[in-house]
């Protein structure tokens, strides 16, 4: 497996799961006071969703068979894990809390991608798609209250 293949599939795992993590936390928050934030995160949802598409149209090149490895697994990633138990609540400062850290692992994902050693034919999506992550990781981190 070669290291673009095995980027590839990370950023597709982590994705899903951000793709899953939004979408629960865009239901958790539709009927809070703030419908604006359920909304931009069904947008990231999407956002993430078609990133993955576009990962996985490059592992299918690598020979790879996305489509049977790429499903979310039963427990969402270490990034995604602490909104499980926020989804049922309806504290919305919470669920934008555990956004931010699923948000925090997608970043630090990318940055750890752009730090390996993938081809030059690769780098540029993933340093696009590090720039889009980025952008919903400050837009997460800017609701959080600010800290005394």
């Amino acid at each position: 497996m070669s290291t673009d293949e095995k980027i590839a599939n990370q950023l597709i795992h982590t994705l899903e799961n951000g793709k899953v993590g939004f979408a629960k936390a865009a239901d958790s928050l539709a009927d809070s006071d703030r419908p604006e934030i359920a909304a931009k995160f069904r947008e990231l949802s999407q956002q993430r969703a078609t990133m993955s598409d576009e990962l996985k149209k490059i592992t299918t090149s690598y020979g790879d068979d996305a489509e049977q490895r790429s499903s979310v697994p039963g427990v969402l990633h270490r990034g995604w894990m602490a909104v499980k138990d926020v989804f049922t609540g309806d504290d919305t400062d919470a669920v934008i809390s555990a956004a931010e850290t699923g948000e925090d692992h997608a970043v630090a994902e990318y940055q750890d991608a752009l730090a390996s050693d993938i081809s030059p034919e690769f780098r540029p999506l993933v340093a696009r798609q590090m720039m889009a992550v980025q952008a919903g990781h400050d837009y997460v981190r800017g609701l959080l209250p600010a800290k005394g």
